[in-house]
């Protein structure tokens, strides 16, 4: 949920408002961007009730100012997502959907998920794909986790893109697609800067494409 990501949510947003309505049209949305670095400090602490607070808070000032549905533009923080939802009376549009929504439409039924260490460890995100969407889901081994959970903060959210990094995630995708992985999970908002699906031997399913798909597809239905 860093600035890097959250620009990306802007720009996809209103590029597909444009490609749907015409070339002058643009989203009416609205943005509370959260200071990341709090957020980052309780997640790594465990506080994330804190974090969950933060987020609700958001969340009531974005339905006050007028929103008609509320994103959580980060995937870990699905965590707390159920706080979140129940701060708000409007719609909660969960990032997992869109994603199992795609996997069941093209067929998939077996998912690799990269992600930080939380999303890929905890099973708020996985457990939502299985239950829901009747999908499996594999995470990659523990060596794999530590470098793909290094370079999302350590580099991503600091709009730093590494081709060495970029080899290192091929590889965690690699080793996905030789455990039966039909398609592989960018389980976070900000890996989409860095691998795209010319990067990938299996179909990527970009949650934030996906994410900011949805919510188009919501505001113009409403």
């Amino acid at each position: 949920m860093s600035w890097e990501s959250s620009a990306e949510y802007y720009r996809l947003i209103n590029q597909d408002v444009r490609g749907r309505l015409g070339a002058l049209r643009s989203a009416r949305l609205l943005m509370y961007s959260v200071d990341f670095g709090p957020v980052e400090q309780a997640q790594h602490e465990g506080r994330w009730h804190d974090a969950a607070a933060l987020l609700a808070d958001a969340a009531r000032r974005l339905q006050a100012g007028g929103a008609d549905c509320v994103l959580l533009c980060t995937n870990t923080m699905h965590k707390v997502a159920d706080q979140v939802a129940a701060a708000v009376s409007i719609p909660f549009l969960h990032i997992a959907d869109p994603v199992g929504a795609a996997a069941r439409a093209a067929g998939v039924q077996v998912l690799g998920l990269l992600g930080t260490r939380f999303t890929m460890e905890q099973p708020f995100m996985r457990e939502r794909l299985e239950q829901q969407f009747g999908l499996k889901v594999l995470v990659p081994d523990e060596a794999e986790r530590t470098q793909v959970h290094r370079i999302i903060y350590e580099e991503l959210c600091a709009g730093q893109i590494s081709d060495v990094s970029r080899k290192l995630y091929q590889r965690a995708i690699e080793s996905l697609a030789a455990r039966g992985a039909q398609a592989v999970v960018l389980g976070c908002t900000e890996i989409g800067l860095l691998i795209k699906s010319e990067d990938s031997v299996l179909p990527v399913l970009d949650t934030t494409a996906l994410h900011a798909a949805a919510a188009v597809d919501f505001a113009l239905r409403a």
